[in-house]
């Protein structure tokens, strides 16, 4: 019961994608009450772990809890998929000075130890004695403050560092172009003329400009070149575009992020790797098809998911591309292992239309940069586009009723961390501390 309060409290915003078409509205009821009813299995299924323990009222049983509770945290973070929106760890966002940790631990070992922090206070109610108490939570203070100094000093020092001009400018685009207009068929010319006037090219500067995920869903790239002209007229030979678009290829299709130049021509490609159940393909799809069921995206076709992530090269600089939820995953965003300079995130959050789900989607924009201590460009179509530094500073944003442009010239120097070498082996070591505890306070009897 408390998972499935606490996730339909904080997700209820999934059922606005099923808005847009007459032929979902039906499902939101189910949509609304079910997804919290799965997700919350998984709190339920950790206390029932727990209770297996008969643990009594000690230090031993905060341990078996954190244990358990952050195994089934992590679980759902790949289980069918995964989706590890959400996790306790989270709460802790707006705290930079805190969370400077992840560069260290990731995400899923910090989930383990804000679980530990907010459980610790049980210990006033245990069966120990007063001084034992009170050294405790000392104890516990002093942790918490050793943390704070640490992540203070650690941003305190990368004030220091130089800035590093780029050489060219990037712009991220933020159209602010309403979901609901790509299923009303606008001629797709209003939309490239409304992205050109919003990205306000100046043909003597070299420039990249980053437009959103399906910015121009309605059209596939090839129907694109139909429209060759509008971009060698306003852009330059200097100038190149990153954008979200559907590629038809081989009888698939696939939600790719493209690099252009300005006669729309294809200079790099990725095609998403993990792509959202029912949003952009039909699980179970022979027999769901059949029944008269599509994916929420226009058209009934599922896309096809793409292999490979490798560093895009631009310039000097390669960067890591990542669609729309991709960057929601710890550990696994290079999956190469090649080095990069920056994380760059294209996504449409007009799904969520106006409620707290874009802030949350943005919200692991800032765990991922100082996972990786990588900066993070992020352009949204209807959410929030930001440059966010490897410290998970946000040096400037768009909101998600803003229309316009941020400018990049310059990165300060990041350096790699130890989580970007290890990745989700130093949560286990982690577990591994957890249970050879416990199993040594079970042989004390403590």
């Amino acid at each position: 019961m408390f998972g499935f309060g606490y996730f339909i409290s904080n997700l209820y915003w999934i059922t606005n994608s099923l808005t847009f078409e007459e032929l979902f509205k039906p499902l939101i009821p189910f949509a609304l009450v079910l997804i919290p009813l799965f997700l919350g299995l998984f709190y339920g299924l950790s206390t029932l772990t727990f209770s297996f323990f008969n643990p009594k009222k000690n230090f031993l049983s905060i341990l078996i809890l954190v244990t358990s509770l952050s195994i089934f945290e992590f679980t759902r973070s790949f289980l069918f998929g995964g989706f590890p929106w959400n996790l306790i760890s989270f709460s802790f966002v707006s705290y930079l000075e805190f969370i400077q940790l992840l560069s260290i631990t990731g995400t899923y070992a910090f989930n383990s130890i804000i679980i530990l922090l907010f459980l610790l206070p049980t210990i006033l109610f245990f069966n120990y004695k007063k001084n034992f108490k009170i050294s405790i939570l000392i104890f516990s203070l002093l942790l918490i403050f050793t943390n704070y100094f640490y992540g203070s000093l650690n941003l305190k020092n990368y004030e220091l560092n130089e800035k590093k001009d780029l050489g060219f400018t990037i712009k991220i685009i933020s159209p602010n172009i309403g979901i609901n207009r790509y299923f009303q068929n606008e001629n797709p010319r209003e939309f490239i003329y409304e992205l050109i006037n919003i990205s306000e090219p100046n043909p003597q500067n070299e420039t990249l400009f980053i437009l959103p995920e399906g910015i121009l869903s309605s059209i596939y790239f090839e129907d694109l070149k139909k429209f060759k002209n509008l971009f060698s007229n306003n852009f330059s030979d200097k100038h190149r575009i990153i954008l979200g678009m559907n590629i038809y290829e081989n009888q698939k299709i696939y939600n790719s992020l493209l690099v252009l130049d300005n006669e729309v021509n294809i200079l790099e490609k990725y095609y998403k790797n993990k792509l959202v159940p029912f949003g952009e393909f039909l699980p179970f799809e022979k027999i769901l098809g059949n029944l008269g069921f599509k994916k929420i995206t226009q058209g009934y076709q599922s896309f096809s998911a793409g292999i490979l992530r490798d560093p895009i090269k631009l310039n000097d600089y390669n960067f890591i591309p990542l669609i729309c939820y991709e960057v929601i995953y710890s550990g696994k965003i290079n999956t190469s292992k090649k080095n990069y300079d920056f994380i760059l995130n294209i996504s449409e959050d007009g799904w969520f239309g106006n409620t707290i789900g874009p802030n949350q989607h943005f919200s692991h924009s800032i765990f991922r940069s100082i996972e990786e201590g990588k900066p993070l460009i992020r352009s949204s179509n209807n959410g929030i586009s930001a440059f966010v530094n490897s410290k998970g500073q946000v040096i400037n944003k768009n909101l998600t009723t803003d229309k316009g442009y941020i400018e990049i010239n310059s990165f300060k120097k990041s350096h790699k961390t130890i989580f970007s070498s290890q990745g989700n082996k130093i949560f286990f070591y982690f577990l591994f501390i957890y249970i050879s505890l416990i199993f040594f306070l079970k042989k004390r009897g403590d």
